[in-house]
């Protein structure tokens, strides 16, 4: 890390996940929780619609795209956004921008998925 310098870390993270926000906005219902994209760490949390958060998890993983899912230690939050539970993609130096592009397509097709009308 010291090589590569924590300022290139810092600033690969920010755009990184900079790029996956406004990604992300591409993809049918999903609600993003916290602050602006530009005030961001490398952490977006996130619901898809109706969808369950942890089937969320279940499915993007079946593309190979790990995010948690749950109330991540954060109870008073999830009950002050009146959520039972929130996915969570979170970036650092070894993220690219293939893998936000990967992720981003994995919740197009859990969104289209879940929308089948029987």
């Amino acid at each position: 890390m010291e090589s590569i310098g924590f300022d290139a870390i810092h600033e690969h993270e920010a755009t990184l996940t900079q790029y996956a926000y406004d990604r992300m906005l591409e993809v049918e219902n999903i609600e993003i929780y916290g602050p602006p994209k530009e005030r961001r760490a490398g952490v977006i949390t996130f619901n898809l619609g109706d969808v369950h958060a942890h089937d969320v998890a279940t499915a993007v993983d079946t593309e190979g795209v790990a995010v948690r899912a749950g109330h991540h230690c954060a109870q008073p939050l999830m009950k002050w956004l009146n959520q039972s539970s929130t996915a969570r993609a979170s970036f650092y130096i070894y993220n690219t921008k293939e893998d936000v592009d990967q992720m981003v397509e994995a919740l197009k097709q859990t969104k289209e998925f879940f929308s089948y009308e029987f």
